[in-house]
């Protein structure tokens, strides 16, 4: 079988195009192609300016995924589209493209959750059986098992989620958005070497990400780094104090930052791990393609005997075939969405969703 996969809850626009043989090998990558929005150093994506973007390029990616998957129209047996969580204008340049295509077509429609469709990809791709799955991206944190049918929040963020705190921060040192601000903080992380104090928030199984941010922003601000860093200057060349005492670096305070952030998801995801009996940690979204993250979190596994699964940026970073992957499983065990509900929402928790393709 066959499924076509269109995402579009952020800034990145995907398509994707995945075969399960019937002899129930593992699934084929036939084509996953996206296009992403880039702001300009400084500012966040505005949902109207990224939904324009999504519209202009959504219809290109679904010819230029056909052809590379050498399929035609007539051998997909459903579409599938991102119903939410994420951005309002976004996603409904995904949903009605799907409508359009399955009135073009005669293709039924697969409302697919997003979060839902990172862990299978996920699972698909790692070979992970039953693990405790770190779900971190800029709309989204949590610590998901699987239990009856369901995937369960074992925690969360209280406010925001840990990429757009990252993103956010990028955006006070004025750090380019291209190819991604969370990539560009993760190599300017590289050359800190000093840790600053930050809030460590973490409240049973739950994390807060506002405090840091609040404090991190403020100290960026306290020291000057919140500009476009000038032809010559070096991020990790620190100015000096009244008293000729070095100040924190731009990289010193990503490197504290990432420090932070991923120690506290670190902790929840262990004792998660505990309470569960799972010796097994899968992370998934896009956060997850954070090197630190991956030998923070393996560090800690490998500590309680297990080991972490986790994938590169084909599938970490939001795509079109995570939604086909996942409307597939669906479609499988007999889930159709009908075209008079073919909607979207920018809520749309992961335990809502039933997982009728496990036992």
């Amino acid at each position: 079988m066959i499924a076509i996969g269109l995402e579009s809850s952020a800034n990145k626009v995907g398509v994707g195009i995945i075969l399960h043989p019937d002899n129930g090998d593992t699934p084929q990558v036939l084509a996953n192609v996206r296009h992403t929005y880039v702001a300009p150093p400084g500012e966040g994506f505005l949902p109207k300016d990224t939904a324009r973007h999504h519209r202009y390029w959504v219809v290109k990616l679904v010819k230029k995924a056909l052809q590379e998957a050498r399929v035609s129209v007539k051998d997909v047996d459903c579409i599938c589209y991102t119903k939410g969580p994420g951005m309002g204008a976004p996603l409904q340049s995904a949903a009605i493209t799907a409508r359009m295509l399955s009135l073009l077509w005669s293709k039924e429609l697969v409302g697919v959750n997003h979060c839902v469709g990172h862990i299978e990809m996920g699972r698909a791709v790692t070979g992970a059986l039953n693990p405790v799955v770190l779900y971190v991206s800029g709309g989204n944190t949590q610590v998901i098992a699987y239990s009856s049918q369901r995937y369960r929040i074992f925690g969360e963020t209280l406010d925001m989620a840990v990429g757009n705190c990252l993103d956010r921060f990028a955006r006070t040192l004025r750090i380019s958005n291209d190819p991604a601000p969370g990539y560009n903080i993760e190599q300017l992380a590289k050359k800190g070497k000093r840790l600053v104090d930050l809030p460590y928030t973490v409240k049973g199984m739950d994390i807060s990400m506002s405090g840091i941010l609040a404090a991190i922003d403020s100290l960026a601000v306290s020291y000057g780094l919140d500009r476009e860093a000038k032809e010559g200057e070096g991020d990790d060349v620190p100015t000096l104090d009244a008293e000729g005492n070095p100040n924190p670096t731009r990289a010193d305070l990503c490197f504290s930052l990432q420090e932070t952030v991923y120690s506290m998801l670190v902790e929840i995801t262990e004792r998660a791990m505990a309470h569960v009996g799972s010796k097994q940690v899968l992370i998934v979204g896009g956060v997850g393609c954070n090197e630190r993250l991956q030998e923070m979190m393996g560090i800690m596994a490998r500590d309680r005997g297990g080991s972490v699964f986790a994938t590169d940026e084909r599938y970490c970073i939001d795509n079109g075939i995570m939604i086909a992957q996942a409307g597939l499983l669906a479609y499988k065990a007999g889930f159709r969405t009908p075209l008079s509900e073919s909607t979207c929402t920018q809520r749309f928790r992961t335990d809502d969703v039933f997982v009728g393709w496990r036992d």
